[in-house]
């Protein structure tokens, strides 16, 4: 099972006890699956249905179970190919319905006073995400999305993130805008809004595990290039000091710069502090660096000496 699978399980068995929270995540399920059925009677009198959509088995069972123990009305439900259709048939349950969810106060994703409490904030959040959010797998990368039919409805969504302090984007993607996360931080920011601990703690795993092999692999190769530079530098200060000695020998070098030749001639592989241990008496980092530097001076004029021969 895939990530996202896993999340929506999840919230799919998560039933909030409130009903004030049971009718706001209703309220979420619908307004991306569901739809209102205009009809007539017998005597010609107009009246409603209530028709839900969905191909994810989770959310068909999510949605039957949230109406019966909120308002415990009887459902029509049946199976067309890979869709599951669940019918809210009795025109008074059907406008009850309606009434309770607000649909008929506009086309709004959601009414006001479903999620004026923080808690129906979050089981709004939760209905969403299980109707038509999707979360990629953390191991190959940090991309959350919801995606909505129309622009008004994406920002209500960043509204209501924002009221968790959830800061999310959008993006139009060919009929659909998506409200979408990249960071690691702000989807498990959601995660826990939504209540899916299990998978938090599962994200938050992999997040940790891979942000522990990122420093390492920083380490790893900062190390390794400290190494490439120290040897390609005590190569060319060994290439000058060869140099010298089969020029001019180290004669004519004053004691200080001949003593530091012949350590570095006879140990290429030690660090300019352990060079400066070896000398009597010692001397820092920086001083050997010193007179390294003037030993590849001398050697650049003798070279210069020798082509202007």
């Amino acid at each position: 099972m895939s990530f996202s699978g896993k999340v929506k399980e999840e919230l799919g068995v998560h039933v909030s006890r409130a009903r004030h929270c049971q009718i706001a995540e209703l309220a979420a399920l619908f307004s991306c699956c569901g739809q209102v059925v205009a009809g007539t009677d017998f005597d010609g009198i107009q009246n409603f249905s209530a028709k839900f959509v969905t191909e994810n088995l989770t959310v068909a069972k999510k949605y039957s179970i949230l109406i019966k123990k909120a308002f415990h009305f009887h459902l029509e439900m049946s199976v067309r190919g890979h869709q599951y259709l669940i019918y809210l048939l009795d025109p008074e349950d059907a406008l009850t319905f309606f009434k309770a969810l607000k649909l008929l106060d506009g086309k709004l994703l959601v009414h006001e006073l479903i999620v004026q409490r923080n808690c129906c904030r979050r089981a709004f959040l939760r209905g969403l995400f299980l109707a038509c959010g999707s979360i990629t797998d953390p191991g190959r990368g940090y991309h959350l999305e919801i995606a909505l039919d129309n622009l008004g409805r994406a920002r209500e969504v960043v509204r209501l993130l924002l009221s968790f302090s959830i800061e999310a984007k959008i993006v139009e993607r060919k009929k659909n805008y998506i409200v979408y996360l990249k960071e690691g931080a702000r989807i498990v920011d959601l995660l826990n809004v939504m209540e899916a601990h299990v998978a938090l703690m599962e994200f938050e795993n992999v997040r940790i595990l891979k942000e522990m092999r990122n420093s390492i692999n920083r380490k790893v190769n900062c190390e390794a290039a400290n190494i490439k530079k120290t040897v390609s530098a005590a190569a060319r200060q060994i290439e000058d000091i060869q140099y010298i000695k089969d020029t001019s020998g180290f004669g004519t070098l004053p004691k200080g710069l001949a003593q530091i030749a012949n350590l570095r001639l006879e140990h290429a592989e030690v660090s300019l502090k352990e060079l400066g241990e070896m000398l009597v008496p010692p001397i820092g980092k920086s001083g050997v660096n010193h007179r390294l530097r003037k030993l590849s001076e001398i050697a650049e004029n003798l070279r210069n000496r020798e082509l202007n021969e």
